[in-house]
C-alpha cells in the first residue's frame, strides 16, 4: 500500500472530521445570534453538522464521476449510524427516545429510505430525483422550524450545547468558523476521495467495499462523539436524534445533492442494488419498533445491533 496515499487519506478524514466541529460550534452561535430557536438549531445544525463530512464526500465523488464512492458513503454511513453508532450508545446508556422522533422522523426516514431504493431500481438516481430530494430537505427543515415553536428554549439549549459545546464568543469568531469549517471540508473531501480510490485499488477491491467500510467510518465520525459523548453525559435522547437526523440528512442532502450535481446522476451498481441498499432499508424498518417499544432502548438491544454490523461488515469483505 503506497504510504503517501494512506497519509492522504488520514489527512482528509482529520479535515472532515475538524471541518464538522468548527461548522457546527460557528452555525449554532451565528443562528443563536440571530434569533433562531435553539430547537431548531439542535435538530438542523447539529444533525446536519455532523453530517456535513457525508454531503462534502458524495458531492465531490459524484462531480468526479465516482459513483460508487458517492452511493456507497451515504449507504454505508445510514447503516453504521444505526447499527454501530446507535448500539454503542445503548451499550453506554439506555436511551431513552422521545415521542416526536417514533411518531415524526423515524417513519419519515423509514419512507426515504424505501422511496431511494425504489428508484434504484432504475439503474440510477438522476438529476430530477436529487432536485425533489433536495426539496424535501428543505420541506423536513420548515416542519422542524414549526414544531420548534412549541419547545422550551431553555431546556434546549442546554441540549445543543451537550451535543456541539458552548456556541463560539464573538460574531467574527462564528463567521471564521463557519468559514473554516466549509473550507476543512471541501478540502478534505477531495483528498479523502482521491485516497479512497487509490487505496481500492491498491488492496483489489471495489471503491464500493471501501465507500461502504472505511470511508463511512470515517465520514461519520462527528456522529460517533456526538452520540457517545451524549449518551455518556445522560443526554440521551441527543444520541437517537443525531442519528435520525444524521440518517435523513444524508439521504436527502448528501446523496439527493450528489444526484443534482452529476450531469447523468448517481449509477447504482448490480452489488448494491442486490445488498448493500436493502440491508439499509432493513435497517430503517427495523428502527420503528425497535424504538417504538417503549421508547427505550436497552443493552441487550445495542449489542445485537453492534453484533448485526459485524456480520455486516464481515459479509462484505468475504469473511465467513
Amino acid at each position: 500500500m503506497n504510504a503517501a496515499t494512506l497519509g492522504l487519506f488520514l489527512l482528509g478524514f482529520a479535515m472532515l472530521v475538524g471541518g464538522a466541529q468548527f461548522l457546527v460550534r460557528g452555525a449554532s452561535s451565528l443562528a443563536l445570534r440571530l434569533g433562531v430557536t435553539p430547537l431548531v438549531v439542535g435538530l438542523t445544525v447539529v444533525a446536519y453538522g455532523t453530517s456535513a463530512p457525508e454531503a462534502a464526500v458524495s458531492w465531490r465523488a459524484a462531480l468526479a464521476g465516482q459513483a460508487d464512492i458517492a452511493l456507497g458513503n451515504v449507504v454505508g454511513s445510514n447503516i453504521l449510524n444505526v447499527l454501530l453508532i446507535l448500539g454503542g450508545s445503548a451499550l453506554i446508556a439506555p436511551l431513552a427516545v422521545s415521542r416526536r422522533l417514533v411518531r415524526v422522523d423515524v417513519p419519515i426516514l423509514l419512507v426515504l429510505s424505501a422511496a431511494v431504493f425504489g428508484v434504484a431500481f432504475s439503474g440510477s438516481i438522476g438529476r430530477g430525483t436529487g432536485a425533489v430530494l433536495l426539496g424535501l430537505a428543505v420541506v423536513y427543515t420548515w416542519f422542524t422550524l414549526t414544531e420548534s415553536r412549541r419547545s422550551d428554549p431553555a431546556q434546549v439549549r442546554s441540549e445543543l450545547e451537550a451535543a456541539a459545546g458552548s456556541p463560539a464568543g464573538s460574531l467574527g469568531l462564528s463567521l471564521g468558523l463557519v468559514a473554516a469549517g466549509l473550507l476543512a471540508l471541501v478540502v478534505g473531501a477531495r483528498w479523502l476521495v482521491e485516497a479512497a480510490v487509490g487505496l481500492a485499488r491498491s488492496m483489489g477491491v471495489s471503491e464500493l467495499v471501501i465507500a461502504l467500510t472505511i470511508v463511512a467510518l470515517g465520514t461519520s465520525l462527528p456522529e460517533v462523539a456526538t452520540s457517545f459523548v451524549a449518551a455518556a453525559r445522560g443526554q440521551r435522547d441527543i444520541a437517537v436524534g443525531n442519528v435520525v437526523g444524521s440518517n435523513i440528512f444524508n439521504l436527502v442532502v448528501a446523496l439527493g445533492g450528489a444526484a443534482a450535481l452529476s450531469p447523468s446522476g448517481v449509477a447504482v451498481s448490480p452489488a448494491a442494488l442486490r445488498f448493500d441498499l436493502p440491508v439499509m432499508l432493513g435497517v430503517a424498518i427495523v428502527c420503528l419498533p425497535l424504538l417504538a417499544s417503549g421508547r427505550r432502548l436497552d443493552r441487550l438491544e445495542g449489542a445485537l445491533l453492534l453484533l448485526a454490523y459485524g456480520v455486516y461488515t464481515a459479509s462484505l469483505m468475504g469473511l465467513p
